[in-house]
């Protein structure tokens, strides 16, 4: 079987494939942020989160000791999370785009191209870039 992508863009797939592997898992996992409130460990990202207080009986605050996510987009606490929610998923889905397609390329000849491989390039950078705009979004709310 022969590929359309030199050893460099061998590399290069692997570590696309790798990279949109770990991007995509980290944000469908609650563990961007860890903290602790009323004395419990509590954690979160964009749509999940782990032990988080609700308002039981008297206005009183219980922890609720398990991970969930919240019930709609329009649950997400503020505009910023839920912009960060978006371009984080959007992000994500372009880059395992890119990889499927550069691993593709592992297996088929004359697949990518000089330019075809620059595009995906340049969508790696956009995918990255929504990740960066997100950590932005995180600092500059706090």
């Amino acid at each position: 079987m022969r590929s359309s992508l030199t050893l460099v863009g061998t590399f290069w797939a692997f570590l696309s494939l790798v990279t949109a592997v770990a991007s995509s898992t980290s944000y469908f996992l609650p563990y961007w942020l860890f903290g602790s409130q009323l004395g419990k460990p509590v954690s979160f990202s964009t749509f999940r989160r782990c032990n988080y207080p609700v308002r039981g009986d008297g206005h009183n605050l219980i922890m609720v000791e398990e991970c969930g996510r919240y019930a709609s987009f329009t649950a997400i606490p503020s505009l910023a999370w839920q912009m960060c929610t978006v371009v984080t998923g959007a992000g994500c889905a372009l880059l395992l785009l890119v990889a499927m397609a550069a691993v593709l390329g592992c297996c088929m000849e004359e697949l990518i191209s000089r330019m075809m491989g620059r595009c995906m390039g340049a969508a790696q950078f956009v995918g990255a870039k929504g990740f960066l705009e997100k950590s932005k979004v995180e600092f500059d709310s706090s």
